[in-house]
Parts: structure tokens; sequence; C-alpha cells
């Protein structure tokens, strides 16, 4: 043993090696220093992504897992693909369903979110019929309030008016 390197001892950091390097697991080696980060092994980015995709398939790939289900015979085979292909039971569950419907197009990817409108020029035009729907309301209120004032200035002013069945006679 050699005076000026003496072996370490287990359970004992060297002076060398920092407080923050030992192994905090019980067990065998406990207390013995940790492996630098070079021997470990590159390390993964731990940034999380943005946000996650959502898979799509298409009609070829469901065809094809469907077709590789159906040719499972031995118990474990199904679970197997599943497994290689990242899928859950649920998905072939939706696909046969689909498939059994007749649905070609079903097993094709759906576009999410709103659907455009069918008939861009019924929209166009209920919108137009809306803003003359508006237009007028606005008349009607502005001509009502022009006939009260009429009406309560001619009571001030004492003029008769003529009674209602009056008015739609002529003569």
């Amino acid at each position: 043993m050699d005076v000026m390197n003496p072996a370490p001892l287990t359970g004992v950091v060297s002076a060398e090696e920092p407080e923050g390097e030992r192994s905090e697991t019980g067990g065998a080696g406990a207390g013995t220093t940790m492996a630098t980060p070079q021997a470990r092994g590159p390390r993964s980015d731990p940034e999380v992504p943005p946000k996650a995709q959502r898979r799509r398939f298409g009609a070829e790939y469901k065809q094809r897992i469907l077709r590789l289900a159906e040719g499972c015979t031995e118990p474990g085979e199904v679970g197997a693909l599943l497994r290689r292909e990242g899928l859950y039971s649920s998905h072939l569950s939706v696909w046969r369903a689909q498939r059994d419907r007749g649905e070609r197009a079903g097993l094709a990817p759906k576009k999410r979110g709103r659907k455009p409108d069918r008939d861009p020029q019924s929209t166009r035009e209920i919108a137009r019929l809306r803003r003359d729907n508006e237009r007028l309301c606005e008349q009607l209120r502005k001509a009502e309030t022009i006939i009260d004032v009429q009406k309560k200035l001619s009571t001030l002013l004492g003029i008769e008016r003529p009674s209602e069945d009056d008015s739609g006679r002529n003569g």
C-alpha cells in the first residue's frame, strides 16, 4: 500500500469528491461515490416539448394493423403487436367497427375542429338579412320615439288628435 495514495475505505467519501457526489441509496456500496457523468453516457434533454403532437393513423396503416391482428393465432401475439406498434386494444375495436360499417373513409384520419360551412352563399345571405333586420329595428325605434313626442306635444298644445277610428276613413 502506498503511503501517499491510501485506498479509500468503503462508506467514506474522499476529500477530492464533493459531498453531493455520494450515492443516496442504501444497500451495497452505500456511501461510495457515483459514476461521473461521462461514465454514465450522454444525458437526454430534460426539457419538456412545448406541445404534444396527436398521433394520426392513415387508412392504409389501420388496415395493415387489422390484417396483422387477424393473422395472429397464438396467445399473446396480438398483445405483442400492440406493444410493438404502441397501440391500445381500443384502437383495434374502433377500427374494426369502422371497417364493419363499410367506412373506408371512416378509417381515414378525420380533421379535428370546427367543420366549414357547406353553403357559404346561404351564410352570406343570413348575415345580410340580420344586418337589414337590425337597421329596420333601429328605424322603427326612432319612428316610435318621434310619434310619442308628437303625441305629448299635441297634448301640451291642446291640439286634438283624430281618433284612431277616424284616421282610417277617407272623408
